[in-house]
């Protein structure tokens, strides 16, 4: 039967393999990616250069195609990541098929962890609810963009003995949780700072680990200007832009 690993590799930064991610790549017979196309393509680049690293001289299949579109300003968001889903899954149970020798080990590497807003493992889960092509997975975590923020700011995630709330952009256009002090917000594709209680605290990063990592912290009603300038320079320059922020309330 084939064997799947699902495998963090943090947020660029091949130094953020952890160990056990290091031995899983070098069991790998291939390699699966869907490419976004555009700049985005240096972020299968940067795959291909931490699989050179670690792989060695081991043989292995690199296998990359391109990610199937979806729609990105849908009216009903849920029905459409369900279908960019499972196109998805259609087009992986194929790559799997043709290039993974039944016994094989194939690998996907996944930013940050596995578990925290990424499709992979839905994915996976699709292709094996079809009952094409067997085959069993397990996961390696990652450093996920949240470890490596609090890292880069020097900060604890949360305050003591207090929850913390993890959202995405387009939720956080309903407010922030009450009563919760801490709120971690990813996947902001336009982030809209100026709307914000200007007495909140952010710690905000792009690029986080890497050479080209940025970061800024302060009061949203003074830092909010450099963070929106910052970003737009920055998405000019490299084509595209990973970044996550951390908001907390005032005490």
């Amino acid at each position: 039967m084939r064997k799947l690993l699902v495998i963090g590799i943090g947020t660029g930064n091949p130094a953020h393999l952890t160990v056990q991610a290091v031995e899983a790549l070098r069991s790998l017979d291939a390699v699966f990616v869907l490419d976004k196309g555009g700049s985005k393509s240096a972020l299968t680049r940067i795959r291909q250069e931490i699989c050179d690293r670690y792989m060695g001289e081991r043989p292995y299949r690199f296998v990359a195609a391109p990610d199937p579109e979806r729609d990105r300003a849908p009216a009903d968001y849920g029905t459409a990541v369900a279908d960019w889903h499972a196109a998805r899954a259609v087009l992986l149970e194929d790559l799997i098929a043709q290039n993974l020798p039944e016994g094989g080990t194939g690998g996907f590497l996944v930013w940050g962890d596995p578990s925290l807003y990424d499709s992979t493992l839905r994915i996976i889960d699709r292709i094996a609810v079809r009952g094409r092509l067997p085959f069993t997975h397990a996961v390696i975590p990652g450093i996920s963009s949240v470890q490596a923020l609090c890292a880069s700011h020097r900060i604890a995630l949360n305050r003591i003995g207090e929850p913390v709330h993890v959202t995405t952009g387009r939720r956080l256009a309903e407010g922030l949780p009450e009563p919760l002090d801490t709120t971690v917000v990813m996947l902001d594709g336009d982030p809209a700072l100026d709307r914000l209680d200007p007495d909140l605290t952010i710690h905000w990063g792009a690029y986080l680990g890497t050479p080209d990592e940025i970061v800024v912290a302060g009061r949203i009603g003074d830092v909010a200007p450099e963070i929106l300038r910052r970003r737009a320079e920055a998405r000019a320059r490299h084509g595209w832009i990973m970044d996550t922020y951390l908001l907390r309330r005032p005490r």
